[in-house]
């Protein structure tokens, strides 16, 4: 019996920075048999003054719909850092969700968690432990990488136990290969845990 998993890798960028670390975890999700990624993006914030938002981005990947949140198996989570927390139209986007909560749609599935900064210690950890807390509520299952990856112990920019960072203060040349390789770990662990939890559903009872 073949079990497909769809994971969704849903990110916020204003600078590109978040969306490559996306890119990365995509790439990990791929290489998984079986794993499918999906990329979206969320709308930015806009005040009143600035008038509505597009309904559809001018380029890229597609706003995602909470339907889309329901059906995916799994689920990485990815945003710059503001002053250690999560930019605010995931956080808006996130706050949204209270219905998916109410019906438990994502109780049970793994999650994980990425971010990208300008500076070393710019409150990357605080970052990733903002987003997993929305994630903890419904009732997710969350991944994150263990000093068995290799990239861990010797990168010198991005890259945390929490989750997968890239920090663009330390090289205008994108991601160190360290921050790919962890970027990439990610989405592979929760690919292969969401298989083998499509493979073992819980019962009623959990």
């Amino acid at each position: 019996m073949h079990h497909m998993a769809r994971i969704l890798v849903l990110f916020y960028s204003r600078n590109g920075a978040t969306l490559e670390l996306a890119r990365q975890v995509c790439r990990g999700i791929e290489s998984v048999s079986g794993a499918t990624a999906v990329l979206r993006t969320v709308p930015p914030v806009v005040t009143a003054a600035e008038g509505p938002a597009q309904p559809v981005p001018a380029s890229g990947p597609a706003y995602v719909t909470p339907e889309e949140l329901a059906a995916a198996d799994g689920l990485v989570l990815g945003s710059p850092t503001r002053f250690g927390n999560m930019a605010a139209p995931l956080k808006h986007f996130l706050d949204g969700t209270g219905a998916l909560w109410a019906s438990g749609a994502l109780a049970g599935k793994p999650a994980a968690v990425f971010t990208a900064t300008q500076t070393m210690h710019g409150g990357q950890e605080t970052t990733l432990v903002s987003m997993m807390l929305p994630l903890l509520h419904h009732g997710m299952i969350l991944v994150g990488l263990p000093y068995t990856e290799g990239a861990l112990h010797q990168t010198r920019s991005g890259g945390a136990p929490y989750g997968a960072t890239h920090v663009s203060g330390v090289a205008t040349a994108g991601l160190s290969a360290e921050e790919k390789e962890l970027a990439q770990a990610l989405g592979r662990r929760v690919a292969q845990i969401s298989l083998k939890l499509k493979a073992f559903p819980a019962g009623p009872n959990g």
